[in-house]
């Protein structure tokens, strides 16, 4: 049934865009075969509407007008048009070097939302990229997430200059109340998404994170305008971390809790056999809390007393949930696999519309080559050339494509409507132009000459799509990365050793290493590093904000790297690397710690109802598992093993009673 509506809507898209004069109701019907095997005329009426949406959906400018102004409202004497100009894509060709850096534009979404915008985007610019074959492997590799709660609902908001509404408790107060506001832009930062807009009730310009909305939002009625002014970027850049204003004062074990010796600021105020004294500034008690709370013994608040109070609660919690906790649960066999989004009819005729002037450009495109650039198998793409050539409208001369293949190659004639890619909808221009701006941003990458024009041809090309390119904005890095991040990038290029000082929170110490850096990623907001450990003889992965210092040396990198490899796993970069002595352990997650499952790249999941979530961790070590679910206070709790859930059991309770002689 799929195949017969995609096979209506390309044949409804060939007619309309073949007459300027447009067409009835009723000459579609004639011309359409498979709107007259509809049950009724009312019916054939239903299925008519519901292609119209359907094209409209898609970003597709059908245009309904009557020929006698005096019959506007009369939808029997109405006619239907797709206007050429309107459709097609404007007259832009991209240089190879430019096409390789869209390709890495299109590749810095993560799966969500404007991941298959991107996909769509790049498929349809590939007619207009002239043969080069230059594919780029980037050094730094940056990734954009969009599974913050509600973005596709703010995102529907912004794009159509909507209000909404949405229910919002605020750091400040942590009351909830229940907001109205314009969206004028959406922006990540600091590992969280954001909407800015004008918020009615306070008249004036304000930030909401959207983890904070405590309910779905809902988008209302009207419409509204943006600003001239506003700019994304500019107002993420005004959005700054909150400052330590308070002070703890925390004792520790000789020569452990290195996550607070390391931080800014802190200060040793005594030394002594059994503890130091530490002065640690904070600007928020929960992480704090957190922190110290999966330290266990080693630390302990003296004060203030609510920062100390918080950390027993964190204790208290933990241990509750571990003994909670069920036992002997199973996961589905085999590993857990990406969800991927069922295709519809509406999906399924964009990748025709692409595949024709793809094909039209690209006279004799190998079958195999084909179905790869648009991510299809072979047997998908013979059932969509199939389609191609019975689509069209039957009683026309000539109305049919010609489609064949000879020696596993393509030919495809006759489609002179279709030649020209459809104009990139809002979706498709933002994810590339915001995929170039956040290329632009990293170290090394600033003055690139390709991402410049590209984004310059790009931006002309897409019209109105533009702009919400300037509505939408990322900032990857922070003042605290980018000074390691040019020392990698600069061994990068002249591929020498690095040395680094090296924070190890599962043991609790800062060693010293030589290192040759192979490419740094980003994985759920933080960047890491791969490299060639000199000292372990291996790759390894290190997180950039556990890196304390970072020197360039004169010894040559001697490594072999796999440039292929690393070409292929580009979009798969994860933090951890598997081995073969690694252990299984199952973590009951709350809904406010489901994030463990994505951050540690859990190898299976099970949903238990009620939005909570087991998720199985392969570790090389388990001596961290106690502390992180001590800092989540009841928010997680291990299953299984039963060795380490009663270790973690007898962990917490220790902690548990040291913290009770605060």
């Amino acid at each position: 049934m799929s195949a017969k509506r995609t096979e209506r809507l390309l044949t409804l898209v060939i007619m309309l865009l073949s007459s300027r004069r447009g067409f009835t109701k009723e000459e579609l019907f004639e011309e359409i075969d498979l709107y007259r095997e509809a049950t009724s005329a009312a019916a054939r009426e239903k299925l008519f509407d519901r292609d119209k949406a359907a094209l409209r959906e898609q970003g597709i400018p059908l245009e309904s007008f009557s020929e006698d102004t005096l019959f506007d409202n009369d939808n029997t004497v109405q006619r239907y048009r797709i206007s050429a100009e309107d459709y097609r894509l404007g007259g832009v060709t991209f240089q190879p070097e430019e096409y390789a850096v869209l390709n890495l534009a299109a590749g810095v979404w993560d799966q969500g939302s404007l991941d298959s915008a991107a996909s769509r985007a790049l498929r349809k610019l590939s007619s207009r990229s002239t043969d080069g074959g230059i594919e780029l492997t980037p050094l730094i590799q940056p990734r954009i997430t969009t599974d913050a709660p509600y973005w596709d609902i703010v995102w529907q908001a912004l794009t159509s200059r909507a209000p909404l509404r949405f229910p919002y408790r605020a750091a400040s107060t942590g009351r909830e109340e229940l907001r109205t506001v314009h969206p004028w832009g959406m922006g990540a930062r600091f590992g969280h998404w954001y909407v800015v807009g004008y918020d009615t009730t306070r008249q004036a310009e304000r930030f909401f994170r959207l983890s904070r909305m405590t309910g779905e939002p809902v988008v209302l009625e009207g419409t509204f305008e943006v600003p001239a002014s506003f700019d994304m970027n500019q107002t993420l850049s005004s959005l700054s971390r909150r400052e330590p204003d308070r002070v703890a004062v925390v004792a520790v074990r000789p020569g452990s809790c290195q996550v607070l010796r390391v931080r800014k600021e802190t200060e040793v105020l005594q030394t002594g056999e059994e503890w130091d004294i530490l002065r640690v500034p904070y600007a928020a008690s929960s992480p704090m809390a957190a922190t110290v709370a999966g330290l266990g013994v080693n630390a302990r608040v003296e004060d203030p007393q609510e920062l100390a109070a918080e950390v027993g609660r964190l204790l208290e919690g933990a241990y509750d949930a571990a003994v909670a906790a069920p036992r002997g649960l199973e996961f589905p066999k085999g590993v857990r696999q990406a969800p991927r989004r069922k295709s519809s009819a509406q999906d399924h005729l964009l990748r025709l519309l692409d595949l024709v002037p793809y094909l039209l450009a690209h006279p004799g495109a190998e079958v195999e080559e084909t179905a790869a650039k648009f991510d299809i198998s072979e047997s998908q793409l013979t059932k969509d050339l199939d389609l191609l050539f019975v689509s069209g409208p039957r009683h026309y001369p000539d109305g049919l494509m010609d489609v064949n293949i000879e020696d596993g190659r393509i030919y495809l004639t006759n489609a002179r409507d279709l030649a020209e890619p459809v104009k990139l909808s809002m979706d498709e221009a933002c994810s590339l132009i915001v995929g170039l701006q956040a290329l632009r941003e990293l170290p090394g990458m600033r003055n690139n000459e390709a991402i410049v024009s590209a984004q310059t041809k790009l931006t002309a090309a897409t019209g109105d799509a533009a702009r919400i390119g300037t509505a939408v904005a990322t900032k990857l890095t922070e003042d605290d990365i980018d000074p390691t991040l040019e020392v990698l990038q600069a061994a990068l290029h002249s591929r020498v050793r690095v040395a680094v000082d090296y924070f190890v929170p599962t043991r609790d110490e800062i060693t010293h290493r030589l290192v040759e850096p192979i490419r740094i990623f980003l994985h759920q907001d933080t960047w890491y590093l791969e490299a060639w450990s000199v000292d372990s003889d291996g790759l390894r992965n290190f997180r950039l904000d556990r890196i304390q210092t970072a020197t360039l040396t004169d010894q040559p990198a001697t490594a072999l790297v796999d440039e292929e490899s690393l070409a292929r796993d580009r979009q798969t970069a994860l933090p951890y690397r598997s081995g073969t002595t690694d252990q299984a352990v199952t973590l009951l997650l709350e809904p406010r710690a489901r994030w463990i499952a994505a951050q540690y790249n859990a190898d299976a999941v099970q949903e238990l109802g009620e939005d909570r979530l087991a998720a199985r961790l392969k570790v090389a070590s388990s001596a961290w598992i106690p502390g992180l679910v001590a800092g989540l206070g009841g928010s997680a709790a291990v299953v299984a093993p039963d060795e380490l859930r009663e270790e973690t059991l007898r962990w917490l309770e220790a902690a548990r009673a040291h913290q009770a002689l605060a």
